[in-house]
């Protein structure tokens, strides 16, 4: 599968999060939750400034949808998110049991782009998601959005 129209719609609200998540002096990733039926379920942004560093949207995906969807619903689920999902996020996905992750920039392009601007690497090995949950479909990165999400990126890693 590859990244559709109706995938990038849903990818530009991720990037719009990502945005939010940024002026509000996060790191910027935002997610969504979408349904079997095309629906939004449920959809969030990186909430780490205040000292947690687990507070990604990946993650909150994950625990909401343990809680309030059926197993069958949370594979037939696709999460979108702007980045591709931490080696953590990667896990809390496959453990709770869902289906498709499509994302607008990947972990290699993030690391590409800090070691261009000399940035410090993250406290967590960089894997692909598919190191972590080899089970779970994935699509991405999205060339429609990479210079959008480089910029974001930039604006906050770059020293």
């Amino acid at each position: 599968m590859s990244i559709t129209a109706d995938d990038l719609q849903h990818l530009r609200r991720c990037v719009e999060l990502a945005r939010e998540a940024l002026t509000d002096g996060d790191e910027p990733f935002g997610s969504l939750l979408v349904d079997a039926d095309g629906a939004v379920r449920f959809e969030d942004r990186n909430r780490t400034s205040e000292g947690d560093a687990t507070r990604h949207p990946e993650f909150a995906i994950a625990r909401w949808a343990a809680t309030n969807l059926a197993p069958v619903q949370r594979v037939r689920a696709t999460v979108y998110t702007s980045g591709e999902h931490c080696p953590m996020c990667a896990a809390a996905h496959a453990w709770v049991g869902l289906g498709r992750v499509a994302y607008a920039a990947s972990s290699e392009q993030l690391i590409a782009w800090q070691t261009e601007w000399g940035t410090t690497p993250a406290p967590v090995l960089p894997l692909p998601i598919t190191a972590v949950a080899p089970k779970v479909p994935v699509d991405g990165p999205a060339p429609e959005l990479e210079a959008e999400m480089k910029a974001l990126y930039e604006e906050k890693f770059k020293p």
